[in-house]
């Protein structure tokens, strides 16, 4: 178990440098591109084969302890050591990278982004899974800062060298952003492991904030929060979002909404509650009150983008509603109880899930119609997306109810239980305000109905969404038919549509590794 773990992150990277050789060891292709782009998915597939054996063995009667753990020096005069674990809280996440960026490989080899060498490409992929993977596993705080930056470099090439237009700006835009919040976040840290003594994250969760006063923990929150509150996103540090995410190739946005959002709420339920109780509990109103305002705000985004005539794209849609359903995460988590903060960690897989597979039935859309204006492909003559490619359409149907929270999908868990957390928040922390939070909360899962069924309406029946049946006149008209989903595209698809109805149908299984973790966390890890 020691060594999968250790295998699980460092694998990634041996195979980063090995994708920059000449020709990758041990693997043929028609040309130097295929076999590169083949050796993706083989590194990839190890990894994730690698997680599901770590899954299979890890015990699943003691989830809030942590497993396959290395603790080994690294710098003594400054107390850092390579210290790496997985518990209830780490593991889904852990298993949710491996299985996007296998996905992510494997739609790749097929359906290679224009761009420079696809050895870079390949490189670059598997850095970014390196560094998210090192951020779940690790329990060091400087550690975590390493691997939580790890992942930025790769993302803005992604993003500045095969995005698409306007990706120079959006690259900077996303760098820019997540660097300032991190530096603030490195002061936090710091002050923590300064003024705690040490860095070990289970030695601090364990202490649950003795040692460090109340002033301290406010400072350190505030610090740290604002580094984790940009990758989450969290309104109004979300403004990089979504130009990110339109710019952005295929995978870059699969990768960018279905685990690299995920660091941020990890972040807040790792080191946060944990560590600066005190500091967690003075913040939690406004971390919630912003929150409850990002739930509503990215559904209105969403709804205005999804009406006809507002030049909306269909791709930033899906990214400004990650700002909506990452809200939630965040309300879950401020109300500091075990059912909110199970409904946050739930959210976050599900949310991975469902919009990893929205990014990728987007990308199959513009591919086929060239582009994603959404009054571009609801001005289509013809019967639309069901009458082109009605499994394409069905697909794109069932993930906009899953990401709606249709009960029996995994959408619904994560936000009910957040809701519900919400109308009775933990001891201390004003009841009226978080009832407040739950209503603005209620009211967006409203909005986030209506404009995903204006977008499936648009999309896949055609129309304009205004209800009154007339296309504009401005509409293009678009292609004739074309191919519909493809053998690769289902072998990248069908895991995330069954897993989607499998945590849907059966939540106990993620609920019953997370709640004993998140019992331990939130009473200081002991």
């Amino acid at each position: 178990m020691q060594i999968l773990l250790a295998a699980i992150v460092v694998v990634p990277l041996v195979g980063a440098v090995a994708a920059l050789l000449p020709a990758p060891p041990g693997l043929k292709g028609k040309s130097p591109e295929q076999a590169v782009l083949r050796h993706g998915v083989t590194v990839t597939g190890a990894v994730l084969a690698l997680s599901v054996a770590l899954a299979a063995g890890f015990d699943h009667d003691q989830p809030a302890r942590m497993q396959a753990t290395t603790d080994i020096s690294w710098i003594p005069a400054l107390g850092i050591r390579i210290h790496l674990g997985v518990d209830g809280v780490s593991l889904p996440l852990l298993v949710l990278t491996a299985l996007l960026t296998f996905l992510c490989a494997l739609y790749s080899y097929h359906r290679m982004p224009a761009g420079p060498s696809p050895k870079a490409f390949v490189a670059l992929i598997l850095v970014l899974e390196s560094g998210t993977l090192a951020t779940f596993a690790v329990l060091d705080l400087m550690l975590f800062f390493l691997a939580f930056e790890m992942v930025l470099v790769p993302m803005y090439f992604l993003i500045a060298r095969w995005g698409g237009e306007g990706r120079e700006r959006a690259a900077w835009r996303f760098i820019l952003y997540t660097l300032l919040g991190s530096v603030v976040m490195l002061l936090g840290l710091l002050l923590i492991g300064i003024k705690g003594g040490t860095f070990d994250m289970v030695a601090l969760a364990t202490d649950n904030g003795s040692s460090l006063s109340h002033t301290t923990q406010l400072i350190a929150v505030l610090a740290i929060g604002v580094g984790l509150a940009v990758k989450a996103p969290m309104w109004p540090l979300h403004s990089w979002l979504p130009d990110a995410h339109t710019a952005a190739p295929t995978v870059g946005s699969v990768l960018l909404a279905g685990v690299l959002l995920k660091m941020g709420t990890y972040g807040f339920v790792r080191i946060v509650l944990p560590i600066t109780p005190d500091g967690a509990h003075t913040f939690a109103p406004y971390l919630a009150a912003f929150a409850a305002v990002g739930i509503v705000y990215g559904s209105l985004v969403c709804l205005a983008l999804a009406r006809s005539g507002a030049k909306g794209d269909l791709k930033r849609l899906i990214a400004y509603s990650s700002v909506g359903h990452m809200g939630f995460v965040l309300l879950g988590i401020a109300t500091l109880t075990p059912t909110g903060v199970n409904g946050a960690l739930f959210a976050n897989i599900a949310h991975g899930l469902i919009t990893g597979l929205l990014f990728f039935l987007v990308g199959a859309i513009k591919d086929r119609y060239g582009t994603s204006d959404l009054d571009s492909l609801s001005g289509t003559t013809g019967a639309a997306l069901y009458g082109r490619a009605p499994r394409l359409g069905g697909l794109l149907a069932f993930g906009a109810v899953a990401s709606l929270g249709l009960p029996g999908l995994a959408g619904f868990w994560g936000e009910m239980l957040a809701m519900f957390a919400s109308f009775r928040p933990a001891d201390g922390l004003s009841r009226p305000a978080f009832l407040t939070f739950m209503a603005l909360a209620g009211l967006g899962t409203l909005l986030t109905a209506a404009y995903l069924l204006v977008v499936v309406r648009r999309v896949c029946m055609g129309g304009d969404g205004d209800g009154d049946g007339v296309t504009p006149a401005t509409a293009p008209s678009g292609p004739g038919p074309f191919a519909d989903v493809q053998s690769y595209e289902f072998a990248a698809w069908t895991p995330l549509v069954v897993l989607t109805v499998l945590a849907g149908l059966w939540p106990a299984a993620l609920l019953g590794l997370t709640d004993p973790a998140v019992q331990q966390l939130l009473a200081g890890g002991k």
